[in-house]
């Protein structure tokens, strides 16, 4: 069976007892992993002033991602646009794609992403107003990064280093906006299919599909869906590997999202059943339990999405565990490095 391409997303997530320099040696473990397992794309997010998060500067850890690596794509998933200006965005990624020509992915997402005060200390303004900056600050990033479509927008401006090459750009969103955004400047979407949130998938690739504008670089739709994953040798330990993303995801709703407990504290923590409840409502698109379990799944969503290809989220406590599943998950999909194509 001919099989879409895998690829990761990485948040770098920070354990309970651990530093967040643990959490992102091991991100950068996870990477080369990937890159030896096949998988087309490393990406790693952006998440601002929490303990639990240690991917605050996604092109900083993807600089020492690829540095790592030989062959893996690596991207953002994604620069959330609201919380920086286009030109450092673009200098950036040219740096990056000079470094790694042909290897570098440009996620782009729209909300901030974190609280007020927050958003407002990255960029010293209202979070308001540059979220209702986006369109015009996604074009200017565009002409800067090469796309002839958007060069008046740039104006005098040149990002620089000059690449011989440019970025692959991504619009990154869980609802109809950016699909429609994606639709109207020929660009590929990945949807965030793996937020605890997550809905109107099939509305959002519709409108994706049928508005799209061909591109240059994009002559037809191009679409990602993102999947939270875990395997293991059996679906019981699967379930234990997930109790600490659960009680993650509880934590966030509840107020608080603290570094990660261990597998054997979350099974040993009591849960009230308005808690139960809660832990079940977002568990997102998680797919959890053996390889072929999750493969299954896997092969279900793409039939339901017709997606090019799927990026695969899964927070567990310790990187060697993230590792095994993500080596399971390639062994049963049918991965191996000397297939891997990037689509587009």
């Amino acid at each position: 069976m001919t099989r879409v391409p895998l690829s990761v997303l990485e948040l770098a997530v920070v354990r309970e007892g651990h530093t967040s320099g643990d959490a992102l040696h091991g991100a950068i473990g996870t990477a080369r992993a990937a890159d030896e397992l096949g998988y087309s794309r490393f990406w790693v997010a952006e998440h601002h002033n929490t303990p639990a998060v240690a991917s605050t500067a996604p092109a900083v850890l993807m600089a020492a991602a690829a540095a790592n690596t030989t062959r893996i794509k690596v991207g953002s998933g994604g620069v959330m646009l609201p919380n920086h200006m286009p030109f450092v965005v673009a200098e950036q990624f040219a740096i990056l794609e000079a470094l790694y020509p042909g290897r570098v992915d440009l996620g782009i997402g729209r909300a901030p992403g974190t609280d007020q005060v927050t958003a407002a200390a990255l960029r010293g303004v209202s979070p308001y107003l540059t979220v209702e900056q986006f369109p015009e600050h996604l074009r200017m990033l565009m002409g800067l990064l090469g796309d002839d479509r958007q060069a008046t927008r740039a104006g005098r401006l040149k990002a620089t280093p000059a690449p011989a090459t440019y970025p692959e750009i991504w619009i990154l969103g869980s609802s109809t906006y950016g699909a429609q955004m994606a639709a109207a400047l020929g660009l590929p979407f990945c949807y965030a299919y793996h937020f605890p949130t997550a809905s109107g998938l099939e509305e959002a690739l519709d409108l994706y599909r049928t508005g799209f504008q061909p591109s240059p670089r994009f002559p037809r739709p191009h679409v990602m869906v993102s999947a939270s994953v875990i395997a293991a040798e059996t679906a019981e330990q699967a379930q234990f590997q997930a109790g600490p993303s659960r009680v993650m995801m509880l934590n966030l709703r509840t107020g608080g999202f603290q570094p990660m407990i261990s597998p054997e504290a979350a099974a040993a923590r009591s849960f009230s059943d308005l808690d139960r409840q809660m832990m079940e409502a977002l568990s997102g698109a998680q797919y959890v339990g053996t390889a072929d379990e999750v493969v299954a799944s896997l092969d279900a969503l793409v039939k339901h999405t017709e997606a090019d290809e799927l990026i695969l989220a899964g927070m567990l406590y310790d990187p060697a565990t993230q590792q095994d599943s993500l080596a399971r998950i390639a062994s049963a999909w049918g991965l191996s490095p000397e297939s891997v194509t990037h689509g587009g």
